[in-house]
């Protein structure tokens, strides 16, 4: 998965931990939840989710999660990468161009569904736990057809509001 440098930032949100290695420019969803604010709380946790159904989807993922030995080398801040079990930042409101695409080809104004591993889906792919529309795994809408490299223009409109 990538997320290109095209994107416009209308709202992040910076009060999740991610205990995994994970690319930017997917989905993340909610692990475990903290208390109260939570910014601090490192029980609020977000996830790649392998199923999404029953998932909670909470924002695009914006950094790169590494697990590297710090005593040996330093975090590439150029590339916003985070050590594993640190902070992330998740876009809440805005659109992205990724290539954390998943299944049928998605055309421009199609909503954008939570997916596998955190992909986004032109589709609902987990309507077999009692949301037969799916409308809790929206995330957005894409926004253009998917080009030659793989990447499509996603708007991103989290927290859903659908349910």
């Amino acid at each position: 998965m990538a997320l290109k440098q095209d994107r416009s930032t209308l709202q992040t949100d910076i009060s999740f931990f991610m205990n995994e290695v994970a690319e930017r420019g997917g989905v993340a969803s909610l692990s475990t939840a903290g208390s109260g604010a939570s910014m601090d709380n490192g029980s609020a946790v977000v996830t790649y989710a392998a199923n999404p159904s029953g998932k909670v989807p909470m924002g695009l993922l914006v950094n790169d999660m590494v697990n590297l030995d710090l005593t040996r080398q330093h975090l590439n801040q150029h590339k916003d990468e985070v050590q594993k079990g640190g902070k992330v930042t998740l876009l809440n409101k805005g659109w992205v161009v990724t290539d954390a695409i998943e299944g049928t080809a998605p055309n421009a104004g199609d909503l954008a569904y939570l997916g596998h591993s955190g992909n986004i889906a032109a589709s609902d792919i987990a309507s077999d736990d009692g949301d037969a529309d799916g409308s809790s795994r929206v995330v957005g809408r894409f926004l253009s057809d998917i080009d030659q490299y793989g990447y499509a223009k996603v708007y991103i409109d989290l927290p859903n509001t659908n349910v």
